[in-house]
């Protein structure tokens, strides 16, 4: 039976993955492609050998993992680093997902997707909804600063690094606005609103189906 898939998307500091969090208390599956790529590139991860092959015995760490810190300074200094170690892991996230997807028992699946924008041609045909967490750019950086103590100058490098807000509200079927201002009460409202929404929609799927 095909299952109804959301994506949800946002950039660093929007809130995503705390709607996320509001989602999965609604009986809903969620996919997190960044836990996927953490384990994927975590100690004995699947994506392991390809990297140390490619990036040399530096990028490793010595767990046996991806070197993050390495790596990061590396993906942010050079584009064509990036494409590679997407070219790596993209497949492998893919491969996951199938199989979460498959498994799925949720009313409908989530796909909790930081990337989604920069790589929408995989996307767009596979999601029924592209959802975008949304916030203003002062706010992400306050976010982040909180929670990590990084610089203005290191949260901004990371922000430009991301698709930017208008790209990512230019693909959105629908929108999250968790910006200043916004209560837990109001987000977790408007996230049952959308919930019911696609709740009805993966029904009609699952009939039609």
């Amino acid at each position: 039976m095909e299952k109804f898939k959301v994506g949800i998307t946002g950039g660093i500091g929007s809130g995503k993955s705390t709607v996320c969090r509001l989602f999965a208390q609604w009986n809903v599956t969620i996919i997190d492609a960044d836990a996927i790529s953490h384990e994927l590139t975590g100690p004995g991860g699947k994506a392991i050998t390809a990297i140390q092959s490619i990036f040399g015995k530096q990028a490793i760490s010595a767990e046996c993992g991806m070197n993050r810190a390495y790596m990061r300074k590396l993906v942010f200094e050079d584009a064509g680093v990036r494409h590679q170690l997407q070219a790596i892991i993209h497949p492998l996230i893919n491969q996951e997902m199938a199989q979460k997807t498959a498994s799925a028992t949720g009313d409908y699946v989530i796909y909790d997707i930081p990337l989604l924008v920069e790589s929408i041609h995989k996307y767009k045909d596979f999601l029924n909804v592209i959802c975008v967490v949304d916030c203003e750019e002062s706010e992400q950086v306050l976010r982040v600063q909180a929670r990590s103590g990084l610089s203005v100058e290191a949260v901004m490098n990371i922000i430009r690094a991301q698709a930017s807000r208008e790209q990512r509200l230019a693909v959105a079927t629908e929108v999250i606005f968790n910006g200043s201002g916004v209560t837990h009460e109001q987000l977790q409202s408007r996230a049952f609103e959308l919930h019911q929404k696609w709740l009805l929609l993966a029904q009609k799927l699952s009939v039609s189906g």
